[in-house]
């Protein structure tokens, strides 16, 4: 009996391959017969899956953005059960920083799609470049809450906190990457900056 093949289980293998190979090379370098080669399968396979590299990418963001949602859930699982604005805020927030290989691989080619996405029409014109304003939303939604439950100071503007975090986070990943400061210094930075919107206890 032949085996059943998992065809979604196979194009996350080539996406995964893709994101490697990006990271490595750049992902405006990347091409078809690269990333066949780093999974181990034929260009025809690849092909037979995606059509176009423009279609490779898209999906390959896409298995980005699944993998960056699991850290987030794997580190709030790790919190516990109701583990509260703060706790989420920070955790979306540190998972962003590449403070090991995956996450940074993730800032890598993340960083990839956004100028990549400057200058290709058929790439700017996807979902991706709405990604950022919808972080924003979220932990502009989380600090709300801290506000509304007393765990924030009253004047909070979630808004602005939202982006002035977020910009923080962005900044202090691509000094780690440029090796101009240690993760622990920035996660430590980035503490700070939470100790500040947040009330203690």
């Amino acid at each position: 009996m032949p085996k059943r093949v998992d065809h979604e289980e196979r194009r996350t293998e080539i996406a995964d391959a893709l994101v490697r190979v990006a990271a490595r090379q750049g992902l405006h370098a990347v091409g078809m017969r690269d990333v066949a080669a780093e999974a181990g399968v034929s260009l025809r396979l690849v092909q037979y899956y995606f059509q176009t590299k423009e279609k490779l990418l898209f999906y390959g963001l896409e298995r980005l953005a699944r993998r960056f949602t699991e850290r987030v859930a794997a580190r709030l699982a790790a919190v516990g059960a109701d583990p509260g604005p703060r706790a989420t805020v920070e955790a979306v927030l540190l998972v962003s920083l590449p403070t090991d290989e995956e996450s940074r691989t993730f800032h890598l080619v993340y960083t990839s799609y956004a100028v990549l996405a400057m200058t290709d029409r058929t790439l700017a014109a996807q979902p991706f470049t709405d990604n950022p304003a919808a972080a924003e939303d979220a932990v502009a939604g989380l600090l709300q809450q801290a506000r509304e439950a007393g765990l924030t100071r009253p004047d909070t503007d979630p808004r602005t906190e939202a982006i002035s975090l977020l910009a923080l986070t962005a900044g202090l990943g691509t000094s780690i990457l440029a090796g101009h400061r240690s993760p622990e210094s920035a996660v430590a930075v980035l503490t700070h900056h939470l100790d500040r919107v947040f009330r203690s206890g």
